[in-house]
């Protein structure tokens, strides 16, 4: 079996919010590149991946995985991720890969699971993920206040029937982001789970005196409190609270400085930084190493790489962590029957063979089109309709 063609094609979907963030605002809607990896048997392997438009890059990528088997994945990885040294090709990597092994999934009637060791839960569960909203649904209105996201916490809890939370931080003034734990936990009670991501955008002072206050908390973690390894090691040796992160380190070549520094207790996997879901294992035998933690980054991802996700985290006996989605905020999705459904906070595994998700055709050309109008948000730097004027600013208090 060889691999013939690479189709490539762009997809936004509407929020129903617009998300505030340490560097500006998602406008109201998500972008994915969307590829298909074609082979001379005529099946057909999907892959998704963020970061603005990819068709280009991908494009440039296609005369290096023609003519190979879906299965040569790691002369696949040599072609594409290791031969180009001035690029960072880990993303476009992991698209393929998952994209191959939707397309071995097939060949063997088996779930992607399967090829990565075999689920160990039928079920993944997820947190609510908490950002203060632009035109919110329901009154058009901002989140303004702490009362504000608890209230929306609470909500998501009965609706989703999720059972932790993490607020992306970096957007008020750390004391008020506070705050909007120290509610979850009065409403919600003590087994509900904590977290606050302030992205790094918090100085080490500001860092560790919003730690401290957060100790009595119990939270689960604190993700990336300051910029750098550096950074993260100060406030993990100063706050008794476990320190994690995405970003720090967020690939391979960081990996070993940031275990010799202590500057991590908990990793966030993420198909696309860490070379596929097989990268995703590797990464995850090294934490095993160190006695070090494993939970789930989530890139704002559609129905094809959240089951791509499921399907890894399914395999993984040490994810113990509720794994973060955004995709509460999604208001369809480009998947045959719609956006998956949460059952008392988790998402099943698809049990079909490959990733179990095929493309909606209808709702792919319908959300091209509304791409096309809204265009690609990377471009703008994720611009705040309301203040614009406004740059991220480094500190905290």
């Amino acid at each position: 079996m060889k691999i013939v063609d690479l189709r490539t094609r762009c997809v936004a979907i509407p929020l129903n919010a617009q998300l505030r963030h340490n560097t500006g605002v998602h406008p109201g809607y998500f972008l994915r590149t969307i590829l298909e990896v074609i082979t001379d048997e005529g099946i057909v392997g999907l892959g998704e991946v963020g970061g603005g438009d990819q068709r280009g890059a991908l494009q440039k990528l296609k005369p290096r995985i023609i003519g190979l088997d879906p299965f040569q994945l790691e002369i696949m990885k040599l072609k594409v991720l290791r031969s180009i040294y001035y690029m960072s090709n880990a993303r476009l990597y992991a698209a393929l890969e998952m994209a191959c092994l939707d397309i071995q999934g097939k060949v063997l009637n088996r779930p992607m699971s399967d090829l990565l060791g075999g689920r160990i839960r039928d079920e993944v569960p997820f947190i609510a993920y908490l950002f203060w909203r632009y035109d919110r649904p329901g009154d058009g209105k901002h989140d303004e206040t702490a009362e504000d996201l608890a209230d929306y916490c609470v909500e998501l809890h009965e609706t989703l029937g999720v059972n932790a939370m993490k607020l992306k931080a970096g957007v008020m003034s750390p004391q008020e982001e506070v705050r909007v734990l120290e509610l979850c936990r009065q409403k919600l009670g003590n087994d509900f789970g904590l977290r606050i991501d302030p992205n790094g955008v918090w100085s080490v002072p500001t860092a560790v005196q919003m730690g401290k206050r957060m100790e009595e908390l119990n939270i689960e973690y604190f993700e990336d409190p300051s910029w750098g390894l550096q950074g993260n090691a100060s406030v993990r040796q100063q706050v008794r609270i476990p320190i994690a992160t995405n970003m720090y380190p967020a690939r391979f070549d960081d990996l070993a400085p940031a275990i010799r520094l202590g500057a991590v207790d908990i990793v966030l996997t993420d198909i696309h930084y860490w070379e596929g879901p097989r990268g995703v294992k590797d990464l995850v035998a090294i934490c095993n190493t160190f006695n070090m933690g494993i939970a789930m980054h989530s890139g704002a991802e559609f129905g094809i790489e959240l089951a791509a996700m499921i399907h890894t985290a399914a395999t993984i006996p040490t994810m113990t962590f509720a794994g973060d989605a955004h995709y509460h905020y999604l208001t369809d999705d480009i998947i045959e029957g719609g956006k998956m459904e949460y059952e008392n906070g988790c998402i099943k595994v698809p049990t079909e063979p490959g990733l179990g998700v095929s493309l909606d055709e209808d709702k792919m050309k319908f959300y091209e089109k509304y791409y096309e109008e809204k265009g690609d948000y990377y471009a703008r730097f994720h611009q705040d309709p309301y203040r614009p004027d406004w740059y991220p600013k480094v500190g905290g208090i």
